[in-house]
């Protein structure tokens, strides 16, 4: 079950991402599934510090879907950084 929540939330939070950063035309929804998994993986590192849970625990909230959400934007900013030269 926890798998299903990765791929639906993970989509989601991909795809605000890449609207976010204006790489939606891009990207297909592949990419924005691992892009917000990605990111809430990456989100994951710092939620303990913070005291919330991401989607990678079982007790997130809409904190950690925000801070999932801003993992995302910089893996998207990081990957746009190294192919473009520039972050947007």
């Amino acid at each position: 079950m926890n798998f299903i929540i990765w791929i639906v939330v993970g989509g989601i939070i991909g795809w605000v991402a890449s609207k976010i950063m204006n790489t939606d035309a891009q990207q297909g929804m592949f990419l924005n599934v691992i892009v917000g998994v990605v990111g809430a993986l990456l989100a994951g590192f710092m939620a303990p510090r913070l005291g919330v849970g991401t989607i990678n625990s079982s007790d997130f909230s809409l904190g950690g879907l925000l801070l999932s959400l801003l993992g995302a934007v910089i893996l998207l900013a990081i990957v746009n950084l190294i192919r473009k030269g520039k972050v947007r």
